[in-house]
Order: structure tokens, then sequence, then C-alpha cells
């Protein structure tokens, strides 16, 4: 991994299947190079990538994959967080060696009501066997879906134990008063802040924030990202309330499958609508909704056809 430090607008890239439910590399390294082309990372393997429906030896292969079609490792911050420690393990130590600039690590969210102590061997465990100083992890705090919370108490922990490794954190809460809290708490400390909507991008900044990782970077990342590097502009709370209606739109229909079709219509890809049961494609009516809501704000993805 880099020694440098992720910054900006990173992307939990949507991953494309193919008519039998495969994973699509082709696709997939495409709509990547179109999101690096709008200055947004990869968050490849996060919650809106459909993670949790891809087996190990999938990620391990679209890694490569990604890797393998020159794009650049350490714009990457691939999800390695399973339930499984071993899975964790391996997931991480390919990211490594891959050369990712960090790695978002879920907790195991499986079992509720865990403790600190349990979540804190957890990690630990996961750190010692990959057992690489150029590991950087970046928790990722996502309570209204994996239910299990990542305390100050655990950061606090995690930051004694493994300094430069323990280097950030993804929170997904939805409350910016916790996310405030964490940046007021660890920032001194160089840990690095990111929201999990663009909707909190400009107080982030303002408050010394790292940027976002947003579903939303996949279909509006140059307007996404313009704010997190222009937020001192004087037109930069109007470029935010742009962003909160393009999020507000998509959040009125089921994320996953909202974002896949606005790609495929965009793309004129129709297979990129596909989704990897439980998970279910946008139905007509839904998608025809979408599209005119979109239509009514003037939204487009430049260059999307092309990339």
């Amino acid at each position: 991994m880099t020694h440098g430090r992720l910054q900006g607008v990173l992307s939990p890239v949507v991953t494309p299947f193919d008519g039998a439910l495969r994973p699509d590399s082709r696709r997939l390294v495409r709509h990547c190079r179109w999101l690096l082309g709008h200055n947004v990372g990869l968050a490849v393997f996060g919650t809106n990538s459909e993670a949790n429906s891809l087996s190990v030896a999938e990620k391990v292969q679209l890694l490569e994959d990604l890797v393998a079609a020159a794009l650049p490792a350490g714009r990457m911050m691939p999800g390695t967080g399973c339930c499984a420690l071993p899975d964790s393990v391996e997931l991480t130590q390919h990211a490594v060696r891959l050369g990712c600039g960090g790695v978002l690590m879920l907790p195991p969210f499986y079992y509720k009501n865990v403790s600190d102590d349990g979540l804190f061997g957890s990690y630990a465990e996961i750190i010692e066997r990959v057992g690489d100083s150029r590991l950087r992890v970046y928790l990722y705090h996502i309570p209204p879906i994996a239910q299990i919370p990542i305390s100050l108490k655990l950061i606090e922990r995690l930051l004694k134990a493994y300094p430069g490794t323990i280097a950030g954190i993804k929170d997904s809460s939805g409350d910016w008063r916790n996310s405030s809290t964490l940046l007021q708490s660890f920032q001194s400390e160089g840990f690095d802040v990111f929201v999990g909507s663009e909707s909190f991008l400009l107080a982030a900044r303002r408050s010394g924030g790292a940027g976002c990782i947003s579903a939303t970077a996949n279909v509006n990342p140059g307007p996404i990202a313009a704010l997190a590097q222009n937020w001192t502009a004087e037109d930069a709370d109007r470029k935010q309330a742009e962003l909160d209606a393009v999020r507000r739109i998509f959040q009125r229909y089921p994320m996953i499958a909202a974002l896949k079709t606005a790609i495929s219509v965009h793309s004129g890809l129709p297979e990129w609508a596909v989704v990897r049961p439980p998970l279910i494609a946008l139905d007509g009516a839904q998608r025809d909704s979408l599209m005119t809501e979109l239509d009514g704000i003037g939204f487009a993805m430049p260059g999307l056809a092309h990339g």
C-alpha cells in the first residue's frame, strides 16, 4: 500500500453483472476509469457495490483485473471486512500485495450486541495476521445496516495499539453530530474522517474532514469532487444544495437498483440494470419515475457513454 493518504471523494463502485449474474470486470474497469476521470477514487466492494453478495474469490479476481487494467491501486480503498475472520485476512492481504491505498473494514456484523473487547480482538487479529506496515485501515461505521457501532473508546484503543495502521473512518451513521465528534476527538492524531454522504461534504470539509465515500459518487462524480476540492469558494453552499437535490432523488428509490438504472440509461448499456438476488431491479414504473425526476433537474453523466 502507498504511504500517501487518501483524500477527497471515493465511490463504493457498483458491480456490474452479466445475464448469468457473474461479475463483469470489463464494464467495471470502464466505470472505474470514468470515475477516476472525474477525480473520484475507488472504494470497490462497499455497501453499494453489493459487496456482501460477492464471494471472496470474486473480489480477489476483480481487484486483480482492475490493477491489471493499469488503474492506480493507490486510489483504491477496497472493502475487506467480512463476518469470517479468515476472509477478512485474505482480502486485506491481497489488497496490501496489490498496493491499494487503504482498506475499508466493516466490523464482523452477524453477531449482535458484541462488546468493544470482541471488536478490538477482531480488528487486532486481522492486523496482526496481515503483519505489514504498509496496511492502512479505515474503519466502517454503518450502524443502520451492520447494527454494530464503532465506539469512540474502540477507536481510541485501536489508535493506541496500531498508530499509523488505523488511518481513519467512514462514518455512515447519517448523523452529523457523530461525524463532528469524531473530527473533534481524533483529527489531531492523523485520523481521517470520511462522511458517508455528500450531503455532509461541505460541513465535513469546513471542519477538517478528509472527504466523503458516497453511493451517488457513482453517478454524480464530477460535481461532488469539485465541491470537495473547492469548498472555500463563494458558491460552495449553492453547490452543496445542488448535490443534495440529486441525492434526494436517488434516496427515494432502492439505492443500488436506482444507481444501476441511471448508469444503464446514460451509458446505453441496458445490462447495467442487473442486480444480484436478493436485490431486485427497478420495475418499469420506477425506472420511468426516476429518469423523469432526474431529467427535471437537468441531471447528466457526461462522457459515460464514451468511457
